[in-house]
């Protein structure tokens, strides 16, 4: 790799991040004489900021994420596959107690406000819905499988009225008759901000790590129109080996997150912790993280 300048970088270079010396020292963009810097340090010590090394260091990363999705970059789950394993109970990801990941950080998400509107996609059966809903705040869902929408009301002794939804065609909405709850049985992608406006709070259990890797950014894009202006979105993901198990659920690194949300958000991780059980051991894995994110529009 070529010797940096001496003098301030006034634009991004291009070369092969394979050049990159990581270990090497390099002098300083401001000039100075006494200040090296190693080709990822954001700033030497004289506080001068490295732009190259800023660029190298998103491009790195950068090309660090998509070598780690790429095993999972092509795996398509259809539709129909999901209703399928409803259909036939195989549900292991169904948990019949609410979630500890929402329960320990729900002061964080309410923020001390009454009657929030919580989102759900992809809901299933979760009994966090109604553990909201009996707080006094109103849920809304959307799943795929009918089945575990009527599942879930007969699961926890609600009555409920069905009704089509005329803007999606052959979708339905299932509400309860006591509580605050309506559950929309369609595709994701057809429900949208015209349908049920926006929502104070999302929980994220299960859902971002389902979808098609392909169809992120749509995710990403869906869920952030969906978010009021003081929306907290509460993001559980996992990070293991994806060479030893192809999904679902996918891996989401923490750099797609932030590139996903980072422009319009302000990222929060709350938690990151071992998860590893005898059944991610059975998918052949050697270790599994799960991380909580606290996701929030950035102040306009």
């Amino acid at each position: 790799m070529p010797r940096l300048s001496n003098q301030p970088v006034a634009v991004r270079p291009t070369f092969r991040l394979t050049d990159v010396n990581q270990d090497a020292t390099y002098p300083c963009n401001r000039g100075c004489n006494t200040c090296r810097f190693r080709i990822f340090d954001l700033h030497c010590r004289c506080g001068a900021e490295q732009i190259l090394a800023v660029f190298i260091q998103e491009s790195w990363g950068q090309a660090n994420v998509t070598s780690m999705l790429a095993p999972q970059a092509d795996r398509v789950m259809a539709l129909a596959e999901w209703e399928e394993r409803w259909q036939e109970d195989r549900i292991g990801f169904h948990q019949p107690h609410v979630h500890t990941m929402l329960e320990n950080n729900i002061d964080k998400v309410i923020a001390g406000r009454a009657e929030v509107r919580f989102f759900f996609p992809l809901c299933g059966k979760a009994v966090d819905m109604k553990w909201l809903a009996d707080m006094g705040h109103s849920v809304v869902g959307v799943e795929i499988s009918e089945k575990a929408i009527k599942q879930f009301f007969e699961e926890n002794n609600m009555t409920y009225n069905e009704e089509p939804v005329p803007a999606i065609p052959g979708a339905k909405v299932f509400k309860s008759s006591e509580r605050n709850i309506s559950l929309y049985q369609s595709d994701l992608y057809n429900f949208s901000s015209s349908i049920e406006g926006q929502f104070g709070a999302i929980w994220d259990r299960g859902s971002l790590v389902a979808i098609n890797p392909r169809d992120r950014e749509k995710y990403a894009a869906l869920i952030i129109s969906l978010m009021a202006k003081d929306c907290r979105y509460l993001l559980d993901t996992l990070l293991y080996n994806p060479e030893l198990y192809n999904g679902p659920p996918f891996l989401v690194p923490d750099e797609q997150v932030n590139s996903l949300f980072g422009n319009s958000c302000d990222i929060e991780l709350l938690l990151s912790l071992d998860a590893l059980t005898e059944r991610q051991r059975g998918w052949g894995l050697d270790y599994l993280t799960e991380n909580v994110h606290l996701i929030t529009p950035k102040s306009i």
